[in-house]
């Protein structure tokens, strides 16, 4: 019976996802295999063919056609591996990282369209019916052909963003605050400007935005800008995707923000938020910020209180004195 359930669903979600059509994936010429491996390769800079072709449980013969066809295209660059000269080192190109991207990003509407079809009470049992079943699935163990037959668990890892997070950054934004507060597209809006604002515009030094990343996908957001406060830095877009949390990544993800300030040279972080996102409050609180304000108002399409929360990063008692 096991067998049969197995072999239904997968007949099942090749169909829903269009992997039999090769026309109709993503929308692209690529197939899903090669999509793949343009994924870990964006996910994975200095990836070496041995190593992907474990990671994929490819065939060298098929890694290398499609590597060749890739290198044809512009979109990679072959060369010894840094570390072991007998092996060849796989990069994206400027091009490569952008398809890439591309395919990433119609992925992730795939899949949100996909969830749209799901009610917003039954996505958290989709959710974890789907970590139940990888965690059963992935166990670390050879498979009966020699090859290796797990999904990757990577612990979580946070990294700078490549091409096509900021806009996933928006979009999670806007799908995750809708539906679990029921916010509307105006706040969708405001992601969209703090995030033009900073791609168009930023001094590395002083700014920088973060992804959260989970079993090799995004997960996360967070962003430290300056503000308009001299030596003030301000902590924005803290987001972690329902499916992620309880690994501590909130936390994480403030606590690098925070060290980030402190070594940029500001005197403190402040951050805005509102007094109904009670996880987000107790992680500022676990950082240190303390509540200085409070004010409310009504903003996309619901009454809320909105709070001003500061943490000083220098002894305020000394850096005030004269001596």
């Amino acid at each position: 019976m096991t067998i049969q359930e197995i072999r239904a669903f997968n007949r099942f979600y090749t169909n829903l996802i269009g992997a039999l059509n090769y026309s109709k994936h993503l929308y692209t010429p690529y197939t899903l295999t090669e999509s793949r491996l343009l994924y870990e390769l964006a996910h994975a800079p200095g990836t070496d063919a041995a190593e992907l072709r474990a990671e994929l449980s490819l065939d060298a013969g098929y890694l290398s056609r499609m590597l060749t066809k890739f290198e044809r295209e512009g979109l990679v660059e072959r060369g010894p591996s840094e570390r072991d000269a007998r092996r060849q080192r796989i990069t994206l190109t400027q091009q490569g990282r952008g398809t890439a991207a591309l395919l990433d990003e119609r992925a992730q509407e795939a899949v949100g369209t996909l969830l749209d079809r799901v009610e917003p009470d039954k996505r958290s049992r989709l959710a974890e019916a789907l970590r139940t079943a990888r965690e059963i699935l992935s166990d670390d163990e050879t498979a009966a052909d020699g090859r290796r037959g797990t999904v990757r668990r990577d612990g979580p890892v946070l990294r700078e963003p490549v091409p096509g997070d900021l806009g996933w950054i928006v979009q999670r934004h806007g799908a995750v605050y809708t539906a679990e507060y029921g916010w509307d597209i105006a706040f969708e809006g405001s992601v969209a400007r703090i995030v033009a604002d900073y791609a168009e515009d930023h001094d590395e030094r002083l700014e920088r935005v973060w992804i959260a990343e989970l079993d090799g996908r995004p997960v996360g957001s967070i962003m430290c800008v300056r503000d308009e406060t001299p030596d003030t830095a301000r902590l924005r877009l803290l987001l972690v995707e329902p499916e992620a949390r309880g690994h501590g990544l909130g936390g994480q993800l403030v606590q690098a923000v925070v060290d980030f300030a402190r070594n940029a040279g500001y005197r403190e972080v402040v951050l805005w938020t509102n007094d109904i996102l009670t996880a987000a409050r107790k992680i500022y609180m676990r950082a240190g910020f303390t509540l200085v304000a409070e004010n409310p108002h009504h903003s996309y399409g619901a009454d809320l209180v909105g709070q001003d929360w500061r943490l000083p990063l220098v002894d305020e008692s000394v850096a005030g004195s004269d001596s």
